[in-house]
């Protein structure tokens, strides 16, 4: 009886062993299925990640370039905006040879006029040519130059010693001649109208003067102011300053 439970419980104990070495083999087998077929997929993989990046890197590269351009269109469009800027600040400011329509004016003795042993008069007084440009201005003048002298905004026309002087030129005979520009040709037009009836013509004959206007001109030539101009009372602004 004994010698039986001893032989059962022995088959009992190898069976066991049996089974899990069994199924411990089965472990360790399978693993290695798996792990094959995944550094297969693994490698699958590896390669559409490097085939993702370097697309990623393609597209990097191309929108680097494209900001690269933007960028150099960008202060290619800032300095052009500068120079253009620039540009149109020297023409208000009269520092730049212009062609535009306009006028001419012509001042000269009246000769005809002046009874005989009457001195011609040879110069124009200064509160002349003032009137003359206030109502030239009235009229839409925007360039005028006397004399080949340019008008801008800080010209002064005074007497000295008796000697008409523009921004120290000095206008010591006649004739003489004035140019006048404007923006567009039917400006022009106006302006030669007004000027035909003006009133600057009689107060001209008075003074033993012609003041005579010649017909519009698409292109007249008015030129560059050539003194230097003097800022007074602007100082440049301090970096770092109040605001």
């Amino acid at each position: 009886m004994d010698n039986q439970k001893l032989n059962a419980s022995f088959t009992l104990i190898a069976v066991l062993v049996g089974f899990m070495i069994a199924i411990q083999f089965q472990t360790i087998k399978e693993p290695a299925e798996r792990d094959t077929r995944d550094i297969w997929q693994l490698r699958e993989a590896l390669l559409k990640e490097k085939e993702l990046q370097s697309n990623l890197l393609s597209e990097i590269r191309s929108n680097e370039e494209k900001l690269a351009a933007y960028e150099s269109k960008r202060k290619q469009s800032k300095e052009q905006t500068l120079i253009d800027t620039l540009k149109e600040l020297k023409i208000e400011a009269g520092l730049t040879e212009i062609n535009v329509p306009g006028i001419t004016l012509h001042i000269e003795p009246v000769i005809e006029e002046i009874k005989p042993g009457t001195p011609v008069n040879k110069v124009v007084s200064p509160e002349l040519l003032k009137r003359l440009l206030n109502e030239l201005n009235m009229y839409e003048a925007k360039y005028v130059a006397i004399d080949g002298q340019r008008v801008i905004n800080t010209t002064v026309i005074r007497d000295i010693n008796g000697v008409t002087k523009i921004d120290g030129h000095t206008i010591n005979s006649l004739p003489i001649e004035i140019i006048v520009g404007v923006d567009g040709n039917n400006t022009a037009e106006k302006l030669y109208n007004r000027m035909k009836v003006s009133k600057s013509s009689e107060e001209f004959f008075i003074e033993n003067l012609k003041l005579s206007v010649s017909r519009p001109n698409p292109n007249v030539t008015v030129p560059a102011y050539d003194n230097s101009i003097r800022i007074r009372y602007m100082e440049p602004e301090k970096e770092g300053g109040d605001s």
